[in-house]
């Protein structure tokens, strides 16, 4: 089964950055996306960011210009650079990665204060 272990969460202050990192437990060219998603209390998850293996990304719109994904194949890892960072941002954010099915990390807690 994918093991996917999210890392970086933090506190932060609105406009600071944070890099948020995902380890799989293969190698991240065997998904056919991976992503990040975030929920926060008392809403839906909902999608931030994908990579597809043939590396094209898709943004969300509350986040574009602000994030950026990307990932290192020879480490198995997926990243979150997330600068400007807003109080809005404030959510457990969770990496998924797509092979047969979707499997997810535990999630790694944003907070953005004002």
């Amino acid at each position: 089964q994918v093991q996917l272990v999210e890392s970086g969460g933090g506190l932060v202050q609105a406009g600071g950055s944070l890099r948020l990192s995902c380890t799989a437990s293969e190698t991240s060219l065997n998904f056919n996306a991976m992503g990040w998603y975030r929920q926060a209390p008392g809403k839906q998850r909902e999608l931030v960011a994908t990579i597809t293996s043939s590396g094209i990304t898709n943004y969300s719109d509350s986040v574009k210009g602000r994030f950026t994904i990307s990932r290192d194949s020879a480490k198995n890892k997926v990243y979150l650079q997330m600068n400007s960072l807003k109080p809005e941002d404030t959510s457990v954010y969770y990496c998924a990665g797509h092979i047969r099915t979707w499997s997810w990390g535990q999630g790694t807690q944003v907070t953005v204060s004002s």
